[in-house]
């Protein structure tokens, strides 16, 4: 699978006599598997050739038939081989297609031509390998460009239509019956339903839609029915833009990458000259056997091949990559998967980020013989008047429980302090200590609205107090509900050696008590943005590599600071999604640490990838040096097994679990 760029003409698009009006779009298609069938054919002919040709060279008197065959392998397979060296000189840049040229050809003048054959024809085996297990490593993202639809159900005009999904546009009303793909992102206008987003945010359980919700393309409408006014494009969608940044970070390298880069780019043609030397000094200096040391250095071009060194930290990366957008992570570029790997400090925002980020009700604790459901009953009934965050989290809670609202009448808001209003002909009162301190309700004995506010403040929370005019009724306790897993996140993180700080601008109180209950090694309140970044930049100061978890555009400047940026709960967020360096598709803390233990094990295969390269190439130069290897022995494990090998260990990565 891949992407493929076409320019369309507008008469090109038409459907049933409609013309779509999407020219110059960036369509994603499914690219046929010839190139693998090709390859496979070229394989197996040239493998008949070789095996025919080693028969006649060995069991036959026709040499020069089996001679004929080897030429024939050489032309099947190393046409390719053989047109990339020759480019590859015209550019003045030597690559490993030039080494396995010289080599096969200097096999054939000194009449090792089964030992030529055997080399193009490993070379291209193990080229051809390389392609399919690059492209395996892709697989799991390009498999993604099937799941939107190619056509959508639109209701116009009273009728129901199928259309390509290039020629629906926005505000259409798109129809989805239990078991469909939603085609196009939009939003929920009918109906209700669970629809599974595993493929945009990596969860696997469904997620409950209703009116107003969000959708996205991809994703599979399970067991009701929906209608969708259709909020984006086909070019446009969520799904769309994730394929689109996982391709380009596949294109962005690391820094080992591109030392690697640099080292072939002057490694090939120092491998040349010493190959030359190899057979030039030996020779015409020392007087030896030129045949002799002439495929000595024939088995040094070959084993000096770059092959496995090449790909053994891009393979890693884009399988490292591609693991974490199946679990519903975008990293935007290898360097980033390089960096995270060494982070020392972790920064945290709290709102959004530890915290769910919207408040929610905590305690209700009812006085003078009134029950919970009493005091939640009346605060509910009172709140209901206003849209203030407090009366939602209110009236939330009291839905959530089934609790009745009661008649009310007589509303006032007292600005600063609180509401009242008349139920069942009397009073009550919802709000603040100051509203408190001049009504004076009777307590019970032993409490007082400042102690109370006290012990809920310490533990960060907000309180608003229910009374009538002669008694308290209750407290109701607020706060900004703490993430399920915050604790053990923090806690794992911090077993992996890598210091935690939050970072707020709530006050002292609030922050204090939310560090002692997670966990977290230090925190740093009442923050502006700009305060924030200062916070950053001397954590950098102090350990090096940093990064910054957010809940994404409101920590835009702190996140742009640090050395990583990573917003969460990005889902449906374009400008999250572009300004991190990675973003967290759903509000799940644990993915920090999944990209880290991720990071780590890149960069640790990465090393074993380059330590092996080096060492078995290094092994193997000298033993050709020596002539205790040929040049079958060189391909078929220096060149072919090795970098069979790197590829494997990099494939590993896929399956790192969240």
């Amino acid at each position: 699978m891949g992407r493929i760029k076409l320019h369309i003409e507008p008469e090109a698009c038409s459907r049933e006599g409609k013309t779509c009006s999407c020219c110059a779009v960036d369509f994603f298609e499914e690219k046929p598997p010839l190139w693998r069938r090709e390859n496979l054919i070229t394989a197996a002919v040239a493998g008949i050739f070789l095996s025919a040709g080693l028969i006649v060279q060995f069991f036959t008197p026709y040499h020069l038939a089996a001679q004929l065959l080897f030429v024939t392998v050489v032309a099947i397979a190393g046409k390719g081989i053989f047109k990339k060296a020759g480019r590859s000189i015209l550019r003045r840049r030597l690559d490993m297609n030039c080494l396995m040229s010289i080599a096969a050809v200097g096999a054939f003048f000194i009449g090792h031509g089964e030992e030529g054959a055997a080399v193009i024809f490993l070379f291209f085996v193990a080229e051809f390998l390389e392609e399919y297990a690059s492209d395996n490593a892709r697989k799991s993202i390009s498999r993604l460009l099937s799941l939107a639809p190619e056509t959508a159900k639109i209701r116009r005009g009273g009728k129901e239509i199928e259309l390509h999904v290039h020629e629906v546009k926005i505000a259409d009303i798109l129809i989805v019956r239990p078991g469909e793909k939603i085609a196009l992102d939009g939003k929920v206008v009918t109906g209700h339903s669970s629809v599974d987003e595993s493929t945009i945010t990596g969860e696997s359980l469904p997620v409950e839609k209703v009116e107003g919700d969000e959708v996205f393309a991809g994703t599979m409408n399970e067991d009701g029915y929906i209608e969708v006014e259709v909020g984006k494009k086909a070019e446009d969608t969520l799904l769309s833009k994730i394929i689109k940044l996982v391709e380009e970070a596949e294109k962005k390298k690391s820094k080992t990458e591109r030392y690697i880069d640099r080292f072939a780019h002057y490694y090939t043609p120092t491998v040349i000259g010493l190959a030359f030397a190899t057979f030039l000094i030996p020779t015409f200096i020392m007087g030896l056997e030129w045949h002799v040391w002439f495929y000595r250095a024939l088995v040094l071009l070959v084993v000096s091949c770059p092959c496995a060194m090449a790909i053994s930290t891009p393979v890693a990366m884009v399988s490292a990559i591609t693991s974490a957008a199946r679990h519903g992570v975008l990293i935007k570029g290898a360097s980033f998967i390089e960096e995270l790997s060494r982070v020392k400090a972790c920064a945290f925002d709290k709102t959004g980020t530890l915290t769910k980020g919207k408040l929610e009700v905590l305690d209700i604790i009812g006085f003078n013989g009134h029950s919970s459901q009493e005091v939640l009953s009346v605060a509910a009934s009172l709140e209901a008047h206003s849209a203030h965050p407090i009366a939602k989290a209110v009236l939330r809670k009291a839905h959530s429980e089934d609790i009745p609202l009661k008649q009310t009448s007589g509303f006032r808001y007292r600005k600063g302090k609180g509401l009242e209003a008349r139920i069942n002909g009397k009073t009550y009162y919802s709000g603040s200590r100051n509203l408190f301190g001049e009504l004076s309700p009777a307590l019970p004995a032993g409490i007082s609205y400042h102690e109370e506010l006290s012990h809920f403040e310490t533990e960060g929370k907000t309180a608003i107090f229910i009374s009538s005019e002669k008694e308290a009724v209750g407290v109701i306790a607020l706060g900004d509900k703490v993430r399920d897993n915050a604790a053990s996140t923090i806690s794992r993180i911090r077993g992996l050696n890598i210091r935690t700080e939050m970072l707020t601008g709530d006050n002292k109180k609030v922050a204090g008590a939310l560090a002692g209950k997670i966990g977290i090694d230090e925190y740093h309140a009442e923050l502006l943005p700009e305060d924030k970044v200062k916070v950053v930049e001397k954590l950098s100061e102090r350990f090096g590599s940093v990064a910054m978890v957010g809940d994404g555009v409101n920590d835009a400047p702190a996140l742009a600071a640090a050395n990583v940026g990573i917003a969460m709960g990005t889902i449906g967020s374009d400008a999250a999604i572009e300004t991190a360096d990675i973003a967290l598709m759903q509000d799940d803390l644990s993915r920090i640490e999944y990209l880290i233990l991720l990071s780590r094990k890149t960069m640790r295969i990465v090393r074993q990838n380059v330590t092996a390269s080096v060492l078995i190439k290094g092994s193997f130069t000298i033993l050709a040096s020596l002539g205790l290897i040929n040049l079958w022995v060189a391909v078929g494990i220096g060149d072919m097994g090795l970098s069979l090998a790197v590829i494997s260990n990099a494939m590993r990565l896929t399956r790192v679990k969240a």
